[in-house]
């Protein structure tokens, strides 16, 4: 890991956790590839509880992911930051970034296999309730969760940060098992107002229950406190926004809630 990325990693906001929320490596295979995930839960904690899978941004599993594990695990979940790539792979530009997230694309047979193994070994935890499975995901990854959600994975909820819209597999109605909701920042050069049109209509057709919050100002990955880093290192419209930031997390802590009582 180069100076940069290390010090993106130690950007990343301090959490104030619960001293019961225990962290484990975990390894789990799918098509002969090792695949490198981090499981958070409270370890004091004897019921069985939700699960929810964290996919990473563009970048890799790296410890923003982990991050959010954590948090989510310090609110009463198991949670397992997943690995899309591979071996734990990460970018340190944003050349070899796209690259990954383009070859994870391409194939989504293979993506959602992938994602199957993760939702499976997290399922299979000691501490989770095998039934109630939700999913968040960041840039990349959000767009990963709703094409996991597209797909008909027996999911609760998903919610999308900063994530991509467009799909080739677009929903069809009766499919959709999960509620979807969408965090966008307004100002994301990345998401144009026609993809977020074709997104509402798509959710409309398919009798989606869905959620899109746009926040004004925002750009992308404004729910990352290491993003102002990357945008200066590359040259890259990314920024955080910290109020937007808190404010999708406490709208994903409350449908969490709504739905599961947590």
């Amino acid at each position: 890991m180069n100076k940069l990325v290390m010090a993106l990693v130690l950007c990343s906001f301090p959490l104030t956790l619960l001293s019961a929320v225990v962290g484990e490596e975990v390894g789990y295979n799918h098509g002969g590839i090792q695949m490198k995930g981090f499981l958070a839960y409270d370890d004091a904690a004897s019921e069985r509880r939700p699960g929810i899978l964290v996919v990473h941004e563009w970048w890799g599993h790296n410890e923003y992911a982990r991050d959010r594990a954590r948090q989510l695990a310090a609110m009463g979940y198991t949670a397992l930051a997943v690995d899309m790539y591979g071996d734990g792979k990460q970018a340190d530009h944003p050349k070899d970034a796209g690259r990954f997230a383009a070859e994870v694309k391409k194939n989504m047979e293979t993506a959602t296999a992938r994602f199957q193994a993760a939702m499976e070994l997290l399922q299979a935890h000691k501490s989770v309730a095998k039934n109630d499975i939700s999913a968040i995901g960041y840039c990349f990854g959000g767009g990963m969760v709703l094409e996991m959600a597209r797909r008909g994975l027996d999911l609760d909820l998903v919610g999308s940060f900063h994530g991509s819209l467009p799909t080739s597999h677009p929903a069809v109605e009766g499919a959709v098992k999960a509620e979807v909701l969408v965090f966008n920042g307004a100002d994301d050069p990345f998401v144009k107002p026609e993809h977020i049109d074709a997104f509402m209509a798509e959710m409309d057709r398919a009798g989606v229950k869905y959620s899109f919050t746009n926040y004004p100002g925002a750009k992308h990955s404004f729910t990352n406190p290491g993003a102002d880093n990357f945008g200066k290192a590359f040259d890259l419209p990314l920024k955080y926004d910290e109020a937007a930031d808190r404010q999708s997390w406490a709208a994903l802590a409350k449908a969490l809630k709504a739905h599961y009582g947590n």
